[in-house]
């Protein structure tokens, strides 16, 4: 008799998921860490084997209070200057919880900009301050569609302050995107570690 996976209710009666259920899976591509670093920069591995790639961060900790961003270069090019147009907001919460909001960032959008895309703010040095997060970028080799991202990273910041910033747009390019920078806006990156997966 065939088990109905999708209406049997119980967990126990079930001896194998059937060929038609599936799912994504976190493919690791590549790891840099960061020591003192002036940037850590992605220039293999971002191809048209998947249709979706994803960058996470884990505890990326500043030489001096910077923001934390990204650039990327079109195939062929170099200086990590493509043109973003982007949104960014803000919710925040203080330690004394004396303040808390959520807010447009238009210090940080593009319109049509080639500067590093700011992923978090005001990141400060002390021992235990840090961000940590995703930037999702979305069919990098496509040559007819720009090429989207949205980024989420949670942040203590230089005033005992919880952040979460959110932030997405689109490299204005229908060139295939193949390399990425991260760094802070000033100083170095002190510590911390990027992943790279691609998403089958």
């Amino acid at each position: 008799m065939a088990l109905n996976f999708c209406n049997n209710n119980s967990l126990s009666a079930i001896t194998a998921i059937p060929s038609s259920v599936s799912g994504g899976g976190l493919n690791l591509i590549s790891t840099q860490t960061a020591s003192s670093s002036a940037n850590l920069s992605f220039t293999s591995g971002i191809n048209s084997t998947y249709k979706e790639y994803i960058f996470k961060f884990y505890n990326i900790h500043p030489s001096t209070t910077a923001n934390f961003t990204f650039q990327v270069n079109a195939s062929g090019q170099a200086g990590f200057n493509e043109t973003i147009t982007s949104t960014a907001f803000r919710a925040q919460h203080t330690e004394s919880g004396s303040t808390a909001s959520l807010d447009y960032k238009t210090n940080i959008d593009q319109a049509q900009g080639t500067s590093y895309q700011v992923m978090a703010e005001q990141i400060s040095t002390g021992n235990d301050e840090s961000c940590s997060g995703t930037l999702h970028l979305f069919e990098p080799s496509s040559t007819t569609f720009v090429k989207h991202f949205i980024t989420n990273l949670s942040a203590y910041m230089d005033s005992a302050t919880s952040h979460n910033y959110f932030t997405a747009g689109y490299i204005n390019t229908t060139s295939a995107i193949t390399e990425i920078d991260f760094k802070m806006s000033s100083g170095n990156i002190d510590s911390g570690v990027i992943k790279l997966y691609g998403i089958s």
